[in-house]
């Protein structure tokens, strides 16, 4: 019985596993390539009609404020105010009437000086690849700037790459690799999902809905 159990382990369980390892390097590595094409200028960022901002909680869950939002909001300003882009999307969930990433942005980036009328709520943005693909499909956006932290942006540009649009990103200020630490072991895994959603899955948004146009 025991050396059943090491020949299963041996020719299906070891190959499993070291093709699961190589998967996960690869995957990362593909995506990581993508920070060719992200910026932390705004000087030297080129202009584009619009900046897609990816969605986060404002406040963590133990009740102290999300650094990863706060900066993401200024970035989104300093586009702006700059002349870089004419409008913002501002993408995230609205899971249930008391969760609501896009309007809590829209909110804080109209304090910050943005037009009203120049900010677009997507509010099926649950996930990257919803608010990635909503912005092409939804929003009639083709050439995008995705404003996030530069390991979140990689991953975005990739989404876009791989759905025919043209994207750059602008990575916000990243916090403390303490700080950070949770979500960056996440991210190696997010990375493996979105290769399944997009190669083997083939994964659409959640939702789709009505055309909406953008004035700017």
């Amino acid at each position: 019985m025991k050396r059943l159990i090491w020949n299963i382990s041996r020719f299906v369980l070891i190959p499993l596993l070291v093709f699961a390892v190589i998967f996960v390097v690869v995957s990362n590595q593909l995506i990581s390539n993508e920070s060719k094409r992200c910026y932390t200028s705004v000087s030297e960022i080129p202009e584009s009609d619009v900046a897609l901002v990816l969605g986060t909680a404002k406040y963590r869950k133990n009740g102290g404020r999300n650094l990863y939002y706060r900066y993401r909001m200024e970035a989104a300003v300093k586009l702006f105010k700059s002349g870089k882009v004419k409008a913002i999307i501002c993408s995230g969930d609205n899971a249930t009437r008391y969760y609501d990433e896009p309007s809590t942005m829209k909110a804080d980036l109209v304090a910050m000086g943005v037009p009203a009328s120049l900010i677009y709520l997507d509010f099926a943005g649950f996930r990257t690849l919803d608010s990635v693909v909503r912005s092409k499909e939804v929003f009639s956006q083709t050439s995008i700037t995705v404003v996030s932290q530069s390991f979140h942006n990689e991953r975005a540009l990739y989404i876009a790459r791989f759905n025919g649009m043209d994207a750059i990103g602008f990575n916000a200020q990243d916090v403390t690799r303490s700080y950070g630490l949770k979500t960056e072991f996440r991210e190696k895994f997010a990375r493996v999902k979105t290769m399944l959603d997009l190669y083997l899955l083939s994964t659409e948004p959640k939702f789709y809905g009505e055309k909406v146009k953008m004035d700017y």
